[in-house]
């Protein structure tokens, strides 16, 4: 073998391993996308261990923990443009007989159109990655059309909603960085009454503040995510504080004095809209849940006991009919068929009082608990019946009754069409933006039972704005509700269109 050929080999032998180690850790880096790694610390986490002083309640110091973990607390500036909205609703011209429909037709007869204006918000978040995932609350992201993130270095950044949840008021977005600060999670079942712990945010539309306060109450529901009647599921068990949260604190952290994140910042308690002296933060150990779904799966795999049980307001007549004592356990009021717990024979009048062995005492503390799982895993429920204590294994199902889980962009197919991004030249021909073409509707889907035709360009999910592929999904994956609305044009056709869909049908 001459020199050449041995050139060549270890040539393409070099060449062959350098692929092989790039693929790999591209590889990795995308199974991975969104998880913290339990070995390795932030930047911003340099010297915290040794600085640290765990003294008295009055000696405590915070200046470690905050000095280590505002770096990762952002600012978040939200714009929506102005958009019109129809109500498809004609009203009657009641002169229509005497001078005919088009006469008072600007007056009676067409829909009517509102203008809402450009509307700018702020809110804050927490970057959980050392490559730009982002925590907030639905709320501070939900019907965005743009968002923009100032770290406290004043670095700025376009955001992407990756996806949301209404039902917890949460929301991963994500920006592109690499080496970034990060919040390390903690423990919120640790969480302990009369805890110290900090709030960080930017409250007011202020950079980056920090407020110190106690937890005050575990558990809390206070009825916020499921107020407006859209939300059918609302999760709230939320970590009471008196730590001072403001508008624009929505999303921030909270911390405990190790700089561990144990909440986010959601709720305040007022009469006023300002602090009045209790805010809310949804708990880490919920929080982590539901953003790993999001990240993995775009959406969230939320499980289900099969189980009504007796709410927080029953009076003291009420829990003596049913026998229920203060502190017990959670109240079965019925187990519909066909749900894990009837399956493993739980009945009305049970009262649960563990969950995987973690004592549950109410709702929203079983709320707490089952949220941590998906469908398909398998807990165990301890109970009390006739005064007797038992345990019984359960499959966790999710809300139609079995244990799939839903996989990214299931909503896109759910539509049941061939989907792509508009033109640009067609775009501009007819004025719009941009948009998603609705190339051929099939037989099976929500599109078939619409009065939608092939070649339809949607624009709008809900009035929010369209212009590709990517926010068609973060739109319908954000949408609360049942029923959306897909708004948008026939290319050649003057007018626009909308046509309601039921995303529940199956």
């Amino acid at each position: 073998m001459n020199v050449k050929s041995m050139l060549a080999i270890v040539g393409i032998s070099a060449t062959t391993a350098i692929v092989s180690v790039y693929g790999y850790s591209k590889w990795v880096s995308s199974s991975y996308a969104g998880i913290q790694s339990p070995d390795k610390l932030p930047v911003n986490y340099a010297g915290f261990f040794e600085k640290n002083n765990y003294g008295t309640a009055s000696g405590v110091d915070f200046t470690a923990a905050a000095t280590s973990a505002t770096p990762a607390v952002v600012h978040i500036k939200t714009r929506t443009k102005a958009r019109q909205i129809t109500n498809n609703q004609k009203r009657t011209n009641p002169f229509g007989d005497m001078f005919g429909d088009d006469f008072f037709g600007d007056f009676f007869g067409g829909p009517r159109v509102q203008t809402i204006p450009e509307q700018k918000a702020s809110g804050s978040g927490v970057i959980f990655t050392e490559d730009g995932y982002i925590i907030t609350n639905n709320h501070v992201v939900e019907n965005a059309d743009e968002i923009n993130v100032t770290l406290p270095n004043k670095k700025s950044y376009k955001a992407r909603i990756i996806g949301t949840d209404p039902s917890s008021d949460l929301a991963v977005i994500k920006i592109e960085g690499k080496g970034l600060p990060y919040l390390v999670y903690g423990n919120s079942d640790e969480a302990k009454l009369g805890q110290w712990v900090l709030a960080i945010g930017y409250p007011l539309n202020l950079d980056v503040t920090v407020t110190a306060g106690i937890v005050s109450a575990k558990s809390r529901s206070i009825g916020i995510n499921g107020r407006n009647g859209e939300v059918r599921t609302p999760v709230e068990s939320f970590i009471q504080t008196d730590a001072a949260v403001n508008p624009g604190n929505s999303g921030g952290a909270l911390i405990n004095t190790n700089g561990e994140l144990i909440g986010i910042n959601s709720a305040i308690a007022s009469p006023t809209g300002s602090y009045a002296g209790y805010s809310y933060a949804i708990p880490v150990n919920i929080v982590k849940k539901v953003v790993n779904d999001i990240v993995k799966f775009g959406t969230v795999q939320r499980a289900f006991i099969g189980i009504s049980y007796a709410n927080e307001n029953i009076t003291d007549e009420q829990r003596k009919e049913l026998g229920i004592k203060e502190g017990e356990g959670v109240y079965v009021t019925d187990v519909p068929e066909g749900g894990a717990a009837k399956i493993a024979g739980i009945k009305k009048g049970d009262i649960v009082t563990k969950v995987n062995g973690v004592n549950v005492t109410s709702g929203p503390e079983l709320q707490e608990q089952v949220a941590k799982y998906k469908p398909g895993d398998k807990i165990t429920l301890t109970y009390k019946r006739d005064g007797k204590e038992s345990t019984a294994n359960l499959t966790l199902k999710n809300k139609v009754g079995n244990t799939d889980l839903v996989k990214n962009g299931s909503l896109i197919e759910k539509l049941g069409a061939e989907l792509e991004n508009i033109d640009k030249k067609v775009a501009v021909a007819n004025e719009i933006a941009g948009g998603v073409v609705v190339k051929k509707i099939k037989k099976e889907g929500l599109l078939a039972n619409s009065k939608m035709q092939d070649g339809f360009v949607i624009t709008s999910v809900n009035d929010r704005e369209i212009k590709n592929l990517d926010e068609l999904k973060a739109a319908l994956a954000s949408a609360k509700g049942s029923t959306v609305r897909l708004g948008g044009i026939y290319p050649g056709y003057e007018g626009s269109y909308a046509y309601p869909l039921n995303l529940s049908e199956e």
